[in-house]
């Protein structure tokens, strides 16, 4: 991917297909869906691809337990469905991780096998592995950081995980791969209309500072918890449909948790679910379900989500954490859709909902990573009827994502990239310096840098360090330390200036110090 080349390609066309506004999970999602069934394609993302909710998850790919407990029986079992095909078209950034659910009561053992006994029957053959209930010898052994106080036993289950934003990075350069356009940084900023039909939409390159006038058939809105905004550049009449709910996750070293297995509380003060997941190389704690009203790209952690993490982990585990033991704290904002009842968000639906305007735009609200795939075949379906454009089936159920190929290494960092891992060792050839670490305590070395500028459409510091490589959200102290040296790489693979240079250094030190806990 080449963003110069993007850029001159949205120049030389007139018409496009489709117009994906939105560059997460969703707008990715729908982009290479739409490019696979031979549609002209476009996708464009104000900032960097998934710098929104798709970077901010728990990296957990997963049917959803509690929304079993829940009743919502359909949403499990085609999560679950997802999760089995995700696993398979893209096993070097996915993997089958164990958990365990703590159990300190009689009935509490009763009740929670049969749920998770039912939640791996409900995946079928795509189970990822079998659940088993533990005494409490084994469960102290599975999860020797667990306090065993009234500890009666656990039950042990399969779910999957990830990594978010490289399945982003992955998703978009296969949607390239079959045909579409992807642009990072560029906003749109109007409609025009015929008849009240949208003809067109009005981007701004945010870099260069250029406006676009670019037509299209159909219109695709997947912008998560900015959905209102574009429905109302659309229709400046519309209410808001979108409910934003704020989860963090702190990050710990792995002292503090040891094992390969994850934990999982299935009910919390607030009834949500706390999880402690192994994640390269570290441990992720969350999450929080806070209602908000100030929508950011960039949100913060408040001071109770924080309390109530520690508080939490510190409740079930022997290895008390405290402020001073987080190595990052992030934040995310999920786009959950309202119902107007004035409920939790705890309680809203996971589900997505897809509006149609009279206009033709069609908006995709709420849902998760795990079912990314098809969101977008349901967004790209209803775009292609609206249009009236010859319809197409879907085939991404089965449709690898990324390259890779048998077998993948999961002993090193390297099998994120597939083959490509490849082609980025072979750029120390180039200039041997390319070998050197960008930091001491991170396998990443420079080429990768490189490899990133040329191949993926890293504009920014920040693109490098928060997105590309997750060094920011896994400690936010060694980003700001290694930020001087991606810098001064991209500064001159980008032919920058010393003034870009300092200017990326301050701007990335500036926001990684809000993934500190000061």
């Amino acid at each position: 991917m080449n963003r110069k080349e993007m850029l001159q390609q949205i120049e030389s066309t007139s018409q496009w297909d489709l117009i994906i506004i939105g560059g997460g999970a969703t707008g990715l999602g729908s982009a290479l869906d739409a490019a696979v069934r031979g549609y002209k394609t476009l996708l464009i993302e104000q900032n960097d691809f998934a710098k929104g909710t798709s970077s901010r998850s728990t990296k957990l790919v997963h049917g959803g337990v509690r929304y079993l407990a829940q009743g919502n029986i359909k949403l499990v079992i085609e999560a679950l469905k997802e999760r089995g095909r995700l696993l398979r078209n893209a096993p070097h950034i996915t993997s089958a991780q164990s958990f365990v659910l703590p159990v300190f009561s009689g009935w509490q053992k009763f009740y929670y096998s049969v749920g998770l006994k039912m939640y791996g029957i409900l995946s079928g053959r795509l189970s990822l592995g079998r659940t088993e209930i533990l005494s409490k010898q084994k469960t102290e052994k599975l999860l020797p950081s667990l306090r065993s106080e009234n500890l009666k036993g656990g039950i042990k289950y399969f779910d999957g995980q990830f990594d978010d934003t490289r399945l982003s990075i992955d998703l978009a350069s296969t949607a390239v791969y079959y045909g579409a356009t992807v642009l990072n940084y560029c906003k749109a900023i109007g409609f025009k209309k015929k008849d009240g039909k949208i003809t067109s939409v009005i981007i701004k390159d945010e870099l260069n500072n250029i406006e676009y006038d670019l037509r299209s058939n159909a219109f695709i809105n997947a912008t998560g918890v900015f959905t209102d905004a574009v429905i109302q550049m659309d229709d400046a009449l519309q209410h808001d449909l979108v409910s934003p709910s704020q989860g963090i996750h702190l990050v710990i070293d792995k002292k503090y948790f040891v094992g390969s297995n994850a934990l999982m509380i299935p009910k919390t003060d607030d009834g949500r679910v706390l999880f402690a997941v192994p994640w390269h190389n570290e441990i992720v704690v969350g999450t929080t379900d806070t209602p908000i009203t100030n929508i950011s790209s960039e949100p913060k952690a408040l001071e109770e989500e924080i309390e109530f993490i520690i508080n939490h982990f510190n409740r079930y585990c022997n290895t008390s954490i405290e402020r001073k033991n987080v190595k990052s704290v992030y934040a995310g904002l999920r786009p959950l859709v309202k119902h107007g009842n004035g409920q939790k968000t705890s309680l809203l639906s996971r589900d997505h909902t897809i509006i149609v305007a009279k206009s033709g735009l069609v908006s995709i609200i709420g849902g998760k990573w795990t079912t990314y795939r098809k969101m977008a075949q349901d967004a790209v379906n209803n775009a292609l009827f609206i249009s009236k454009l010859k319809f197409t089936e879907c085939s991404t159920q089965t449709l690898p994502i990324g390259k890779w190929g048998w077998p993948i290494d999961k002993t090193n960092h390297w099998h994120v990239y597939g083959t490509n891992a490849k082609l980025i060792k072979k750029l120390t050839e180039e200039n041997n310096l390319w070998n050197e670490k960008i930091h001491s305590l991170f396998p990443h070395i420079k080429a990768e840098i490189i490899w990133f500028v040329r191949n993926e459409m890293a504009m920014t510091v920040e693109d490098v360090l928060a997105r590309r490589t997750r060094i920011l959200f896994l400690d936010a102290q060694a980003a700001i330390e290694a930020s001087p040296v991606v810098a001064e790489l991209m500064m001159i693979e980008m032919k920058k200036d010393e003034e870009w240079k300092q200017q990326q250094i301050q701007s990335f030190k500036t926001l990684a110090n809000q993934y500190l806990l000061q």
